[in-house]
């Protein structure tokens, strides 16, 4: 387990214990939609309320399932920006569209990272109840449309659907903001023409990049780039993966790569 899933992990079993031990704790830290602005703390506290122990396991699978490689992708801190936005975005959906009852669960924060993971690695296969295999994106849909049916009918109740949603849709935006005013996506809008020389530049390096010391998602993003280049020839490159490459071709060559 990364880090935060772990703390995140440890931080709602001890809670689900006190609540076990001390009932009257929840009262305090549950989300009243009606109740909020009274008692604003509560829009994150319940996050770390649950409803009893599969209510507690599943939250925590799915946590452990696509927790782990979303922190690794974003680090540590931004994972729990992630988590905290979509948990947040869930109790306001709640509070804007059913702001009857009380509500309780990390599903909020959990539906967040399983949007984090739809959106770097739509196509990997989970398997549902270890029997249907389904694309992550795939499940990312059927959620929403299962969550907005039976919100809007009340047909599953007890169950926070529009908090599922908000959870969605909070990490989604935060994700959108990140690359958006990320110093990656500023590069690339100003990012220089590739000369001519570059294609072959290219050629002549292939075998001479280097990957020593690099972090392993730019390395698989370094051979993603390599492979395409092997199946479908340099003119399938673009100029952003061609600059990007450039920075892993030996120094002596790379003033041929820009201008």
């Amino acid at each position: 387990m990364t880090p935060w899933v772990l703390r995140l992990v440890i931080a709602n079993v001890v809670m689900f214990g006190l609540q076990v031990l001390m009932p009257g704790i929840a009262d305090q830290l549950v989300f009243v939609p009606r109740s909020v602005l009274r008692e604003p703390w509560t829009a994150v506290t319940y996050m770390f309320l649950h409803g009893g122990p599969m209510h507690l396991l599943f939250n925590m699978l799915g946590l452990f399932w696509f927790g782990a490689r979303v922190e690794e992708r974003l680090g540590g801190a931004r994972f729990a920006q992630l988590y905290f936005i979509a948990g947040v975005t869930g109790a306001l959906f709640q509070f804007v569209l059913a702001p009857g009852g009380a509500m309780v669960g990390a599903s909020a924060g959990v539906f967040g990272v399983m949007m984090a993971y739809a959106v770097f690695w739509p196509k990997q296969v989970f398997l549902i109840w270890g029997i249907l295999p389904m694309q992550v994106w795939m499940m990312v849909v059927a959620y929403t449309v299962m969550s907005i049916r039976s919100g809007v009918a009340g047909s599953r109740g007890g169950v926070a659907d529009f908090a599922h949603l908000g959870g969605y849709a909070g990490a989604f935006a935060f994700l959108w903001a990140l690359d958006r005013w990320s110093p990656g996506n500023r590069w690339r809008k100003h990012a220089r023409t590739v000369k001519p020389e570059t294609e072959r530049a290219i050629k002549r390096n292939l075998d001479r990049v280097n990957l020593e010391g690099v972090h392993a998602i730019t390395r698989e993003e370094v051979n993603r780039i390599l492979d395409k280049i092997s199946a479908s020839g340099i003119g399938s490159v673009t100029e952003q993966e061609k600059l990007f490459l450039s920075n892993f071709i030996p120094p002596d060559d790379r003033k041929n790569w820009t201008q």
